[in-house]
């Protein structure tokens, strides 16, 4: 008995290093804080403030993560005011973007990452590695995209490590790209999620891929609070502390787990799409090729698009949002030349006299020579141009960012007139004519200024208090003395075009996306839920109104026509035509998984042609049609 406990104490000592070495010395434990949504005068301000001063009460934290949707807006003194809370954190904190940091951003998603320092990051601590990046959609309202730098990024990470991944997006189907997420968090040894967004505690799996989604800070007529995350030989646990007045309560943990290695058995197809794809797929491009619906070229950019196109009848200009500007061949999508400038690109370049002009997030207008790429000018505003231009009678119309609306001369870029007032900033393009230059505002507003000296002629406001219930992504259309604008209240407006009063109301078919016919006669718009209506411009009638199915879409891009044909774009990656006079659905086309920005439809000797690009750097141009 003495002899068999002497080789049990031997053995367990001899083994007690080798034990010590492998396991875990102390747990790692983390703050967790997402989804602050600070807005000025708020009780957003106050969560904060207490949450901060609570996880500096702690006394053995390792560091703290912070999940995006920070700010409520997205606007710089937002960005910088939380900047300013979160540094009074004792501990060294970890952040990425969300949503509301980047699809309301009067910078053009700028300001995030010169105040933060960085758009990802990648650290390792106690033997794990922690990656977080920005989860978009940038400036465009559509499903979360991660950006093609951010998956560039996740591409070129080296695997071998347990790595836990931070988001604001759960990665499921509220991500565009979700399935080469999780691909690439596989591929890299990926073992647990920590998200946000949905401001409450969830328990997730992705595919295999174990993960949470956490609390906001916000008390939303509760408590404030936040998450306290334990990392301990390859187990995780997650609870939630509430600060009641003086006396914070830490939960047991809610959500408890051992995080093995995870092994990709998603099956994908030719396209790289997972089995479960619940989207329209590839296969409808088939149908398509058989109706004469023919791909001509399609390039990949090495960033995202979020504008759309200039183009003359050989070639066709288009930017991308890190910063470059692109002229390619019609014919056959050759690149004849590519010029980088010094912020990112969010608006749509117009054409005009030989001259290619646009908006710049470094807060310039620029004005190129279309043929060569070379400058001919550049116009300062006071902040980031987001919005997209348009010429008429040798002027350039466009917002900005600074309250400022200005037309410029397009020969030199010389102020012709400003309006300075403006409230909230301009993403759109304006309607233009010699009789008013419209355009919307995130801060409710339309607006309507006299083409000749800028004068304001009047302003419309939305009836909804909220700031995200404006007219302010949507391009305007015009007809028969109306203006027609669609809002993310879901309505169509219909306004008088003298007056700024509004005439009609349709309810619950539209959301930001309008368009109308060649002849002026039909307005076009498509609601969240997968319709479509016709409305006659003159009567306000509604001529049709058909299912398109494509689903839940959220997509601000217009809706184009050519012909006799209707071609809207989606959310999701996917072009759709309809009969334009019954609504008959005709065809689809699948360009690639993420939002379709605004597309060129024209006619030429070789037939009918849209060119269109996608969120996710894809450019196309596709016949739609013989003469």
């Amino acid at each position: 008995m003495i002899r068999s406990l002497r080789v049990f104490l031997l053995l367990f000592f001899t083994l007690l290093p080798l034990s010590a070495a492998t396991a875990q010395e102390r747990p790692l434990k983390i703050a967790f804080l997402t989804d602050l949504h600070y807005s000025e005068g708020s009780v957003s301000v106050s969560d904060i403030s207490r949450c901060v001063k609570d996880v500096n009460t702690l006394p053995d934290l390792d560091f703290v993560l912070v999940g995006g949707d920070v700010t409520d807006f997205g606007t710089d003194e937002e960005i910088k005011a939380v900047k300013s809370m979160l540094d009074s954190l004792k501990y060294k904190y970890y952040i990425v973007a969300g949503n509301h940091d980047a699809k309301w951003s009067e910078s053009g998603c700028d300001t995030f990452g010169k105040v933060f320092g960085y758009d990802h990051f990648d650290f390792s601590h106690k033997g794990w590695r922690f990656i977080g990046c920005n989860c978009g959609p940038d400036m465009r309202m559509a499903p979360a995209l991660l950006p093609k730098e951010s998956m560039d990024w996740l591409a070129s990470l080296e695997p071998g490590q347990k790595t836990v991944f931070i988001n604001h997006y759960p990665q499921d189907t509220s991500v565009l790209n979700y399935f080469d997420v999780t691909r690439e968090l596989k591929r890299i040894g990926t073992r647990f999620l920590i998200g946000g967004h949905w401001h409450a505690n969830h328990s997730m799996e992705y595919s295999g891929l174990p993960g949470v989604l956490c609390r906001s800070t916000l008390s939303a007529g509760m408590n404030p609070g936040y998450s306290l995350i334990t990392l301990w030989n390859d187990h995780v646990t997650v609870s939630e502390r509430r600060l009641y007045g003086s006396t914070p309560v830490t939960f047991e943990p809610w959500y408890s787990k051992n995080l093995d290695e995870v092994e990709d058995l998603t099956e994908y197809d030719e396209n790289g799409l997972p089995k479960e794809y619940p989207w329209m797929r590839y296969d409808v491009n088939d149908d398509a090729d058989a109706k004469g619906i023919i791909q001509v070229w399609k390039i990949q950019e090495d960033s995202n698009i979020a504008s759309g196109f200039a183009r003359d009848k050989d070639n066709a200009w288009y930017a991308t949002t890190s910063g470059k500007v692109s002229r390619v061949s019609l014919k056959d999508g050759r690149r004849i030349w590519t010029e980088s400038f010094g912020g990112r690109i969010f608006s749509t370049p117009v054409l005009s006299e030989g001259i290619l002009v646009f908006g710049c997030a470094d807060d310039y207008v620029y004005a190129l020579d279309a043929k060569r790429g070379t400058l001919k000018w550049k116009h300062r505003a006071g902040k980031s141009v987001l919005a997209s231009p348009v010429v008429m009678g040798g002027k350039v119309f466009v917002g900005s960012s600074d309250g400022i609306f200005r037309a410029l001369n397009l020969k030199d870029g010389s102020t012709v007139w400003e309006y300075p007032g403006i409230e909230g900033f301009v993403e759109c393009r304006p309607y233009v004519d010699p009789d008013q230059v419209v355009f919307g505002t995130w801060a409710n507003r339309l607006y309507s200024l006299d083409p000749k000296d800028g004068t304001l002629q009047w302003i419309w406001k939305c009836d909804k208090p909220s700031r995200m219930y404006s007219p302010a992504a949507v391009w305007p259309v015009k007809s028969h003395g109306k203006i027609f604008i669609a809002v993310p209240d879901r309505c169509l407006y219909v306004l008088d075009a003298g007056s700024g009063k509004e005439i009609k109301r349709f309810e619950k078919v539209a959301r930001e996306s309008v368009g109308i016919s060649p002849d002026g006669k039909t307005v076009y718009c498509k609601s969240m839920w997968h319709t479509l209506t016709a409305i006659d411009a003159i009567s306000l009638e509604v001529k049709w109104q058909v299912e398109t199915g494509t689903g839940y879409d959220i997509s601000p891009t217009s809706i184009a026509s050519s012909g006799d044909v209707v071609i809207m774009p989606t959310d999701k990656g996917n072009i759709v035509a309809f009969d334009s006079a019954s609504g008959e659905r005709l065809w689809a086309r699948k360009v690639s998984p993420a939002l379709v920005n605004p597309m060129e439809t024209f006619t030429s000797p070789q037939g009918r042609f849209v060119l269109a690009s996608t969120m996710d750097g894809t450019v196309t141009l596709i016949r739609i049609g013989n003469n």
